[in-house]
């Protein structure tokens, strides 16, 4: 008749069916993600116009000032709003306006000043964060029905893990067992792969997981309109300390390395600035963001009086609650966005690596699982059949 199922046997086939139904999907989104996260990089080598290429080897940066006074005599209609470079390797983006109520946002070379192009209205990383983030469904009332569909997979995501190493017993010794057996069937070669790929991408998937859910928790709390916001309301600039010029007279302001050199020195050390917004009217600041010297996964920020070069506000870490610190470092953390082109690099490689093993999960399950759910769901039938004939036989 024989035994009893083993407890591993079902362990596994739950840790299948609990993948498969939805898998699909989910190599979609981590496919999508993997590209979303070097998606300007991808720009970069796609783009001639958004590289920051050197005119010369002994070139230097001629810092935003000099690229918005280029900016300016090549254009002098346009109004900037912001200038923004995240990378050396990238070119700068200014943000303009003009008289007919028409914007572009302009790629500005750093070294010449040169206008190289304008970004399109969607770009490639745009266009890549909204499908993977909320598969391109609109927000209403706060959020995206696509955000809670792509951050719920979270829970399978974690329930995967979880039964996984469940079923791979002692998978610490897997980490230098570096054998796919290619000669024994695709099935066997990819069972390996799995296996192999998911050991050294357990702290990947935990980290993509325990974001994701996390991130499923903030659209509940949109949706709800809960705020754990501690910023205080926006500082403006003093009536009295506004110049009064005469017609055609400019106005005097401090300069964009002023503002910030002085964010620098009024936030902590190894703050480091990549977005510069300039006033929106007279009563109100330069805002200099930066990625904070102590904790990379956070902006700080400084309001800087355009008159005077003071800064009257500014957002440091020290500023954050505790929660706060946690929940604005879950984004960068799960896209890699904190470190630079290591960390992307990185990201990307386990997140395809992640994307193979969905697709190997599902190759493994159509192969083997329903044919080991089917022998299961026999076997135990078998059980309850010699069951109910072992009481027959009591009973008489």
């Amino acid at each position: 008749m024989g035994g009893k199922p083993s407890r591993a046997k079902f362990w596994f086939l739950l840790h299948s069916w609990l993948a498969m139904p939805i898998w699909a999907f989910v190599f979609f989104v981590c496919l999508t993600g993997t590209l979303a996260t070097v998606s300007q990089e991808i720009n970069w080598l796609v783009d001639p116009a958004f590289r920051a290429n050197k005119p010369s080897a002994t070139a230097q940066s001629i810092g935003f000032d000099g690229a918005l006074a280029a900016l300016h005599r090549a254009e002098p209609a346009a109004d900037v709003q912001w200038m923004m470079q995240t990378e050396d390797y990238f070119a700068i983006q200014a943000r303009a306006t003009y008289p007919d109520a028409s914007s572009a946002t302009l790629y500005v070379n750093p070294y010449s000043g040169a206008i190289q192009g304008r970004a399109p209205e969607v770009t490639l990383r745009s266009f890549l964060r909204a499908l993977h983030g909320w598969l391109l469904v609109p927000f209403k009332g706060g959020t995206s029905i696509g955000w809670y569909l792509v951050s719920a997979l979270s829970i399978p995501l974690l329930g995967s893990l979880i039964t996984g190493l469940i079923v791979y017993k002692k998978f610490w010794r897997g980490f230098f067992k570096f054998r796919i057996r290619f000669s024994q069937g695709a099935r066997v070669a990819w069972g390996d792969f799995h296996r192999l790929a998911g050991v050294w991408s357990l702290w990947f998937v935990g980290v993509i997981a325990i974001t994701a859910f996390w991130l499923l928790i903030q659209a509940v709390m949109w949706t709800a309109r809960v705020s754990i916001s501690t910023a205080g309301p926006p500082v403006m600039v003093a009536r009295e300390e506004v110049p009064i010029v005469q017609p055609g007279q400019a106005i005097p302001r401090v300069s964009m390395a002023q503002s910030m050199e002085a964010a620098r020195q009024a936030l902590p050390e190894g703050f480091h600035p990549t977005f510069v917004g300039t006033q929106a009217n007279a009563y109100s600041h330069v805002r200099v963001w930066g990625r904070s010297g102590s904790w990379p996964l956070l902006y700080e920020s400084a309001s800087v009086n355009p008159y005077t070069g003071a800064v009257e506000d500014s957002r440091k870490l020290s500023d954050r609650s505790k929660l706060e610190l946690v929940t604005e470092s879950m984004r960068p953390l799960h896209a890699g966005d904190f470190g630079g082109l290591a960390v992307k690099l990185i990201w990307a490689f386990f997140g395809a690596l992640l994307s193979l093993m969905v697709f190997s999960g599902m190759l493994i399950w159509t192969k083997r699982t329903a044919q080991a759910s089917a022998a299961l769901l026999k076997k135990r039938e078998r059980l309850a059949s010699a069951a109910v004939v072992l009481q027959q036989e009591g009973g008489q």
